[in-house]
């Protein structure tokens, strides 16, 4: 985690800043992602090698009520399909778990996010934007839903409802 945590262009699209040291990682990990461990059902994983598990990035959903999911990966990993395989195997213990949904969101600026949301079966449903703390940027985010209950209809609406610029994009 500290490896990803302290990366500047890792964490260039990422709502936090670097950290700059290893004791400065764990406070974010136990400020940010420590009290995930507590509660009764999540999804919160390392991801790891297979041939030696070593953790190199992570996968993460929210358990409110968007079930937003969330991954980072070492730079040096970048590229080889694995955070689409990761969240692969998230998104199918979430189905399996009956979460009837799953949320995403990328910067405009960074659209290998949105490759991957692809990859996973995500479908484009709006844009908006946000005044992004701490960093305090306006961000346009387009927002990806996977229906994992089959029910093709629903959206979640929450972003667009906070935003007062919000839109959907053609051709995306």
């Amino acid at each position: 985690m500290a490896r990803i945590m302290t990366d500047r262009e890792v964490n260039t699209f990422l709502p936090w800043f670097p950290t700059e040291t290893m004791d400065e990682a764990a406070r974010f990990f136990q400020e940010r992602f420590a009290d995930n461990y507590r509660n009764p059902q999540g999804y919160n994983y390392a991801v790891c090698l297979k041939k030696d598990d070593r953790p190199i990035g992570y996968v993460n959903v929210h358990m409110d009520d968007s079930f937003d999911l969330g991954y980072g990966l070492a730079k040096a990993f970048w590229h080889q399909g694995i955070t689409t395989e990761a969240a692969s195997a998230v998104l199918e213990q979430m189905k399996t778990d009956g979460i009837p949904y799953v949320t995403a969101t990328y910067d405009v600026k960074n659209p290998r996010s949105g490759s991957v949301m692809k990859r996973l079966g995500m479908k484009y449903q709006y844009s908006y934007e946000e005044q992004v703390q701490p960093k305090d940027i306006l961000v346009t985010f387009r927002m990806y839903q996977l229906n994992l209950d089959g029910e093709t209809e629903r959206v979640y609406k929450k972003y667009w409802e906070n935003s007062k610029v919000h839109f959907i994009e053609n051709g995306i």
